[in-house]
């Protein structure tokens, strides 16, 4: 599992969101948090999308949470940002092994609990916890 940039930037992005009482512009959140605006204006995009967050138009737009930080997990987040789901590898993932082989495979099913228990760990952490 590869968590990238993007990530790296959704979770940075909505500590500081959350923090804030009100909508939080790309160039406010590019310039306070040091991140290239086209690239954070995607990941809100996609957060946006996924609805981790509401997003105003005009002078006072911007982005707030659309739910309560104790209601938006890192795994949510992770999928969000990356644009698919978080697998430690490609045949871990709920459609089984690419290759048709679970059947003789021997270590598909460690892969399938090694994955659930990143699952259980990355949904069991909220925005809530990193903020406290």
């Amino acid at each position: 599992m590869l968590l990238t940039r993007a990530s790296e930037y959704a979770l940075i992005s909505l500590i500081y969101i959350a923090k804030q009482n009100i909508p939080i512009d790309v160039d406010t959140l590019s310039n306070e948090l040091n991140i290239p605006r086209s690239f954070l204006a995607k990941i809100l995009q996609s957060l946006a999308k996924n609805g981790l967050l509401h997003s105003y138009k005009g002078i006072k737009g911007g982005f707030i949470l659309a739910k309560k930080p104790n209601e938006i997990n890192i795994k949510d987040i992770i999928t969000a940002a990356e644009k698919k789901e978080p697998l430690v590898f490609e045949c871990s993932s709920i459609s089984g092994c690419p290759n048709n082989k679970e059947e003789s495979c021997m270590i598909f099913p460690m892969l399938c609990k090694l994955q659930d228990k990143i699952d259980l760990f990355l949904t069991d952490i909220t925005l809530e916890q990193i903020l406290n």
